[in-house]
């Protein structure tokens, strides 16, 4: 008996669907997300046709099972519906949850400065040099994993960088004690030019190793496995700066921020500080 006819996501599909991104100039990390985010609906699916109703129930049950966050929910909703889109499925598409945004940061996620450079000391006791350096670097420069290839022994000795990510490039300057750590740490390890953090055959080091040695040496560190991730260096960047300067059209433009709305969300408040504030203005 033959299928059934009406809307069926096949591994054809996606495998079509991800080089039109990949054409489409996506990032490797967003295919793969987007492909995973699409097989949790052809699973809930179970080789049924794709209707309206069938994905409404979907994301009902995502948010009825409270394994997800809203947030995290919506990405997927998201990327069900780029791929109806690029399908013109355009009368399945549902719409995302409506998240209120909070207006302060969970404290189990709000690395401090102290715990940072407890895990610089850590993973320099353990003789683990590069690593200490990575940290220093995505931490004192604000700059994401995936732009650590831009950082070279040309930039180390010039003071400033060029890094590129999603489509846009953006020139850094490296504070002075940094670039001294890295003029030190080239000359230790021979590296006369290119990318300084790189893999025995020369390529950037991996986004996945990065990640990996900093979960150890954060629970090495004693320190909360929710705040141990690469992006949270750039986090405490951002929120060191802001309190320094309040000047948060400049810190966008730092971060490489197109949207100044990305940027608040990266200097918000404790909820101890924020109780803190709302204590101090005395209405009660």
């Amino acid at each position: 008996m033959g299928r059934q006819k009406g809307h069926f996501i096949t591994e054809q599909i996606l495998e079509d669907y991800a080089k039109y991104l990949s054409m489409d100039e996506k990032s490797s990390a967003t295919i793969r997300k987007y492909i995973c985010d699409i097989k949790k609906l052809m699973k809930y699916a179970n080789g049924h046709i794709i209707t309206k109703e069938l994905v409404v129930a979907y994301k009902e049950s995502l948010r009825t099972s409270q394994k997800y966050k809203l947030s995290s929910i919506n990405s997927f909703l998201v990327a069900a519906n780029r791929l109806f889109e690029y399908l013109g499925w355009y009368g399945i598409r549902v719409k995302t949850y409506r998240i209120q945004k909070e207006v302060f940061m969970p404290a189990d996620r709000d690395l401090s400065k102290a715990e940072y450079k407890r895990m610089v000391q850590t993973a320099l006791k353990k003789g683990n040099k590069r690593l200490a350096m990575i940290i220093q670097t995505l931490c004192s420069l604000g700059i994401r994993a995936s732009e650590l290839s831009g950082i070279t022994a040309e930039s180390a000795r010039n003071g400033t960088a060029e890094v590129f990510c999603k489509g846009k490039q953006r020139k850094i300057l490296i504070p002075r004690k940094l670039q001294k750590l890295l003029l030190k740490y080239i000359n230790e390890n021979n590296i006369k030019s290119g990318i300084i953090f790189r893999t025995s055959t020369g390529k950037a080091v991996d986004r996945s190793n990065i990640w990996r040695e900093i979960k150890s040496i954060g629970r090495d560190s004693g320190i909360v496995e929710s705040k141990i991730f690469p992006h949270n260096f750039r986090h405490l960047f951002a929120k060191i700066f802001y309190q320094k300067n309040k000047d948060i059209a400049k810190l966008a433009d730092i971060l490489g921020h197109s949207n100044i709305e990305t940027t608040r969300g990266y200097i918000k408040t404790t909820s101890d500080e924020y109780q803190k504030q709302i204590d101090l203005m005395g209405l009660v």
